[in-house]
């Protein structure tokens, strides 16, 4: 089960439970003979059904963890942003992000994503805060936990508008 617990001035800790639910009868006796399906469980949050991308094998209607990877990034930079733009002076009506990465296999049975695009598209209440409401996502790249723990480039292409 899965919770913040700070331990020390700026030291989070989290935890969560994995658990295979993929066993048909056989174990993993072969590589067809097996489901990808997991169940992730954090204390006091609704469970999420999770398997392996289709291409892996996985149930194409379950998260996968490429599809989490993703997630992670686009919602770390929207509460960043949200946060900095307070701070800006900002007031941020709407935001609506399309996000997209790119995994490469390595050919080993392996690979890495290689980068992720981030494709925000906000819009704020007045024409004003247009210029500060775009220089806030540099901020917000650089507050984002998750893309700070990443070794490789999230980008961002970032649209604004006023409201009317």
């Amino acid at each position: 089960m899965a919770e913040s617990t700070p331990r020390a001035l700026g030291e989070h800790h989290y935890a969560l439970t994995s658990v295979w639910t993929g066993n048909t009868g056989a174990g993993t006796s072969g590589y067809r003979d097996y489901r990808r399906d997991v169940t992730i469980e954090v204390a006091g949050k609704p469970e999420l059904l999770a398997s392996a991308d289709k291409p892996f094998r996985g149930d194409p209607s379950r998260w996968n963890p490429e599809d989490l990877l993703l997630a992670s990034l686009s919602e770390c930079h929207l509460l960043s942003y949200l946060h900095a733009c307070v701070t800006a002076g900002v007031v941020v009506v709407s935001y609506r992000d399309h996000a997209s990465g790119m995994m490469r296999e390595d050919g080993k049975g392996g690979g890495a994503f290689v980068e992720v695009m981030l494709r925000p598209e906000v819009v704020v209440a007045e024409a004003s805060m247009i210029e500060a409401a775009e220089r806030a996502h540099a901020t917000a790249n650089e507050w984002c936990f998750i893309a700070n723990s990443m070794n490789f480039p999230v980008h961002h292409q970032a649209t604004v508008s006023a409201v009317g």
